[in-house]
């Protein structure tokens, strides 16, 4: 019997979206008592787990009337939501306007504009009200733009949809269940909250832990319940914390914060490249420090999941410049 071959490809880009490798540390967290591994989001077309929530909401945007075809995506985007944007935008034949706080990384910048779309670039250290600020600028845009969809991925539901849907049963599937840890950064909070609901669905011991960085509201958020503008200052860490509180963010599934320094976040992202040879964004490093910075939280049967949202490619004029990096006194 001559066995038939079947060819095996995707249709397009956007199909290979998902089903990221989960990865064992092995240096960094060999202080723990505990299994830890690492959700490789890097392996989506995009370079980020972005992209599982840029894909959704377009989706669903199409599917309720919100985007019209030949429309106009704007977003208000650090970057990475942008690229899953722009992948999807091209196969779905919509044009894309992004705007950026000029915080964000030349790289980002530079990498939306060569997937063709056009970026607005605004000042970080204004109030969120603030007309020139990125969250202003997004939504004046989607009122002047004719036929244009504003995403708002921080309250968009359909962002915590696509880790519900995606990336929570991924990590229950590959750890066969026995997942009790998952730490993550938390930015728009889709991340957190759909991962998080998931895996508590599956079974409610499961411990969600945040990691948030210092100039943002989170962690004082969750433990008081008071929204504390003094907490608000301009950080360096790309990524994760908010000075906002987005619709996205579930405070009621996460057990708790952990917050990382500007320097460690850093640091970590090059110890994770030179240690690990995970070559991963800045996020990566402040996740992996939250996870060593909850050591007493864990025992030796304990499996332990930290997801690393983004590449370093985004970060080699900061994070893998030693140049900026004794500009900034992150290292001698």
């Amino acid at each position: 019997m001559s066995q038939i071959q079947v060819m095996k490809y995707a249709e397009n880009i956007l199909e290979t979206i998902g089903n990221t490798p989960l990865i064992k540390m092995n240096v960094l967290t060999k202080e723990l008592p505990c299994l830890v591994l690492a959700k490789y989001e890097t392996f989506n077309p995009g370079n980020s787990v972005k992209d599982r929530m840029a894909l959704q909401m377009i989706e669903d945007a199409e599917a309720d009337g919100r985007l019209k075809p030949g429309g106009t995506i704007i977003e208000g985007t650090s970057g990475n939501t942008g690229m899953g944007l722009a992948l999807a935008g091209i196969i779905k034949g919509y044009k894309c306007i992004f705007v950026l706080a000029d915080k964000q990384s030349k790289e980002k910048m530079d990498i939306l504009r060569a997937v063709g779309a056009e970026v607005v670039v605004c000042p970080t250290s204004v109030e969120p009200d603030d007309p020139r600020s990125y969250y202003s600028v997004s939504k004046r845009l989607a009122k002047e733009t004719p036929n244009s969809w504003y995403v708002n991925q921080y309250d968009n539901p359909s962002n915590c949809k696509a880790h519900f849907l995606s990336t929570g049963p991924e990590i229950w599937e590959q750890t066969d269940g026995k997942v009790t840890h998952f730490v993550v950064g938390v930015g728009t909070g889709g991340t957190i909250s759909g991962v998080g609901s998931y895996l508590k669905m599956k079974n409610p011991n499961v411990k969600i832990w945040g990691v948030d960085t210092y100039g943002s509201v989170f962690k004082k958020y969750h433990e008081t319940g008071e929204f504390d503008e003094n907490e608000i200052y301009p950080y360096v860490t790309e990524g994760i914390g908010e000075d906002i509180l987005p619709m996205n963010v579930n405070f009621g599934i996460i057990d708790g914060f952990t917050k990382v320094t500007d320097k460690d976040g850093a640091v970590y992202t090059q110890r994770l490249a030179k240690e690990e040879g995970m070559f991963l964004g800045n996020s990566a490093g402040s996740a992996i420090k939250g996870v060593l910075q909850l050591k007493e939280h864990f025992k030796p049967e304990d499996v332990v999941v930290v997801l690393f949202h983004d590449h370093g490619s985004r970060y080699v004029g900061k994070m893998f410049n030693d140049d900026w990096m004794r500009e900034k006194g992150y290292v001698e």
